[in-house]
């Protein structure tokens, strides 16, 4: 992660999410590629529009986001995490611009610009023949039936929540470890299988307080069918970085950004970087070789000799 660190500014950063209406996200189950791929990109031009209007920041910032598609009981639910410094860079590139303690930018504005921008494209790649629908939603290749699918969410609020800045660099890298590595679900959720099937624990967010940590009994062929929805098609990058941050440019906005900023630049990376892995990789499938026990030095094993010197033959 040091890297990461290194990309790192002395300044707060927000957590930001854009989620999807359940009815987006049935036509984004048959169509991963091109709908994820949308909500990556609608969810940072809202972002990089709003902070962008001298109405509200009046800047440039940078984003870090992440796709998860799933809920906590493994059901279809796309959502981007975003991690966001709490300022940016003046648009005329001569100050950085700090956001208010507490407040990144108005998260209705941001769901309104969210849902507008995104459905106007979603329309736009169904009249280029980009969707396909299968199944249940085999109806909404009418083009008046996919409109009527879509008209009761033209009105509603999109959901866009901000969560108050992390609590220091340390905190950010935490999250980011944690995130950026996460899958549909981890070891520590599942309690049991059996003939019955797989029982795992849950967070019901219907409910408040201690009854919202909730266990379910999913059968085998569910538990796997609702697992398997959560692959990614092939090649698909579930991290993408934006505005400042993004990858053609991102070293010298973060170099102007701590001139602006008056803080000097992060030891160099090869310093931060962990000692290069001497260990011999495994013969038979190429990853590390794992150290399982270590003998004392007039103890070390002998390896055998290279070449088997012939038994000689014993007559009588």
């Amino acid at each position: 992660m040091s890297g990461c660190y290194a990309d790192l500014l002395p300044v707060g950063y927000f957590h930001v999410v854009f989620t999807l209406p359940a009815e987006i996200a049935s036509v984004a189950f048959q169509n991963k590629a091109v709908v994820y791929d949308l909500l990556f990109k609608a969810a940072s031009e809202t972002m990089l529009t709003i902070a962008a209007d001298p109405r509200h920041l009046g800047a440039r910032i940078g984003i870090t986001a992440v796709l998860h598609t799933w809920g906590s009981a493994l059901t279809h639910h796309p959502h981007v995490h975003m991690v966001v410094p709490g300022g940016g860079i003046a648009l005329d590139g001569t100050r950085w611009i700090s956001t208010r303690p507490a407040f990144l930018l108005p998260v209705r504005v941001l769901g309104k610009r969210f849902r507008r921008l995104f459905l106007t494209r979603l329309i736009q790649l169904y009249d280029a023949g980009k969707l396909a629908f299968f199944g249940s939603l085999a109806s909404l290749a009418e083009r008046r039936a996919f409109l009527r699918h879509l008209a009761p969410i033209r009105k509603t609020r999109w959901v866009v929540y901000a969560k108050a800045p992390f609590a220091g660099p340390e905190a950010v890298l935490a999250y980011l470890s944690r995130y950026t590595h996460r899958i549909a679900i981890s070891n520590r959720r599942l309690i049991s299988f059996d003939e019955k099937g797989v029982t795992l624990c849950y967070k019901d967010y219907r409910r408040d307080g201690p009854e919202r940590q909730s266990v379910m009994t999913l059968a085998t062929d569910e538990f796997i069918r609702r697992f398997m929805s959560h692959v990614l098609p092939r090649g698909f990058h579930r991290i993408r970085h934006y505005g400042l941050l993004a990858s053609s440019s991102r070293k010298a906005n973060l170099a102007r950004a701590r001139a602006l900023l008056e803080v000097s630049a992060p030891p160099d990376e090869a310093i931060l970087e962990e000692p290069v892995d001497l260990r011999p990789p495994c013969p038979c499938c190429g990853g590390h070789m794992i150290i399982i026990e270590t003998f004392e030095r007039w103890r070390q094993p002998r390896a055998p000799p290279d070449i088997l010197m012939p038994i000689p033959e014993i007559t009588s």
